[in-house]
C-alpha cells in the first residue's frame, strides 16, 4: 500500500533500521537521521532517500511524522523539538525515561493537535488480536490470570536498562491491554547473574482492579528464544506463541455429573483447537497503524497515555526489586 504521507526515521541502530526498512517498503520513508553517518548514510544511500546528520535538520524538511528510535534518554527531548515543528510522532517504547516527562510528551501532544503513538510492538501482533477479540465477545469465558515468559540471550544494543524495561515492558503493556482494567499493584523479584549494571532476571506479578492476576518471567539468561503468553479462562486455556503467531485454545468436558467432592477422580475429556494466524509483520502493522491515525485523526493503539501507564506498572516492579515489597501503583 501506498502512503501519500512523508516520513523519516530518528536513529537507526538495530531497531531504527528496522523501522526505515518497513517505512521505505510502504513508500513512506522520506529521509533518516544519525549522527553516525557512517552507518546511516550508506543505510540513506540503499533505500534512496534523503540523509541528515542533525535530526533538526530533519524536523526542518517536508515531512509530516518521525519515528523516534534513539536512546531512551533522548526521547522526551527529540519529541518535543518534532511536536514544536509540527510533525506527528511514533516513539519507541518506553515511552520516555521518567514519567513526568512521558506526562509532559502526552500534553504536548493534546497541545499541537499532533498523534503520540508509542512503539509497544507485541500489540501489534496478531496473536494478541486474536486474544482481545475473543475476550471481547466472550468466547474464553471471565479471565482468571494472564502469564508470560520472554526470555532469551542477552542482546548486545542494550546499554542503559536492565531485562525489565528492555522485555518485560513489553508483556506488562500487553497484559494492561487484556486485562482491561488499571493495574492495583505489583510484586517483583530479580537478580544479576552475568550483568554487573542491570538485573538480567525478573518475575513480576500484577494484579488488577478487576481481580485478574498477572504474572511475568523475563530473563536474558537462555539460549533458546521465547516469546509466549498463557490466558486462563472460566471457559478454555489460551496458550499464544508470539512468533509462530499461533494459538492453542483448550476445553475439559467432565465425564458424568458434577460432585464438587468428587471432581478431581472423575474422567476428564480435553479438547484442543490448535489455530494458525495469517503471518504478519508485527512492525508494519505498527507503522500501518499510525500512519493511518494521522490520516483519519483517530487515536492510534497505543497512545501517549497508554505508553505512560506501562511505564509506571514498569518503574513500580523496578522500585518493587529495590525496595523488597509489593508497590501499590499509585503510592
Amino acid at each position: 500500500m501506498k502512503h501519500n504521507l512523508r516520513t523519516g526515521v530518528i536513529g537507526v541502530g538495530s531497531m531504527g533500521r528496522n523501522h526505515a526498512r518497513v517505512c521505505s517498503e510502504m513508500g513512506a520513508l522520506s529521509a533518516i537521521a544519525d549522527s553516525e553517518a557512517g552507518v546511516a548514510k550508506p543505510l540513506a544511500e540503499k533505500l534512496g532517500v534523503g540523509y541528515f546528520s542533525d535530526y533538526r535538520k530533519l524536523l526542518k524538511s517536508d515531512i509530516d511524522a518521525v519515528t523516534v528510535a534513539t536512546p531512551t534518554n533522548t526521547h522526551y527531548r527529540i519529541a518535543s523539538d518534532a511536536f514544536k515543528a509540527g510533525k506527528h510522532v511514533l516513539v519507541e517504547k518506553p515511552i520516555c525515561f521518567s514519567i513526568q516527562e512521558a506526562e509532559k510528551l502526552v500534553k504536548a501532544a493534546e497541545k499541537e493537535g499532533l498523534v503520540l503513538a508509542v512503539g509497544q510492538i507485541e500489540r501489534h501482533n496478531p496473536v494478541v488480536k486474536f486474544a482481545s477479540d475473543s475476550i471481547m465477545k466472550g468466547k474464553f469465558g471471565d479471565v482468571v490470570s494472564i502469564a508470560a515468559r520472554r526470555v532469551s540471550t542477552l542482546p548486545g544494543r542494550i546499554r542503559d536498562v536492565g531485562v525489565l524495561m528492555d522485555l518485560g515492558i513489553h508483556d506488562i503493556d500487553v497484559i494492561r491491554y487484556l486485562a482491561r482494567s488499571p493495574a492495583k499493584s505489583v510484586y517483583a523479584l530479580a537478580g544479576k547473574r552475568q550483568n554487573r549494571d542491570f538485573e538480567d532476571h525478573a518475575n513480576i506479578l500484577l494484579d488488577f482492579e478487576n481481580d485478574i492476576l498477572g504474572f511475568v518471567e523475563v530473563n536474558w539468561l537462555t539460549p533458546m528464544k521465547v516469546r509466549r503468553l498463557s490466558i486462563t479462562c472460566l471457559k478454555n486455556f489460551v496458550e499464544l506463541d508470539y512468533m509462530k503467531q499461533t494459538a492453542d485454545v483448550s476445553s475439559s468436558q467432565v465425564s458424568g455429573a458434577i460432585d464438587h467432592s468428587d471432581l478431581y477422580r472423575l474422567p476428564i475429556e480435553f479438547d484442543i483447537r490448535h489455530v494458525s494466524l495469517k503471518k504478519q509483520e508485527p512492525l508494519r502493522n505498527e507503522q500501518e497503524d499510525f500512519l493511518d491515525s494521522i490520516r483519519r485523526g483517530r487515536e492510534p493503539l497505543i497512545n501517549g497515555r497508554d505508553g505512560t501507564e506501562t511505564l509506571r506498572v514498569c518503574q513500580a516492579a523496578l522500585r518493587s526489586i529495590k525496595e523488597g515489597k509489593r508497590i501499590k501503583l499509585g503510592d
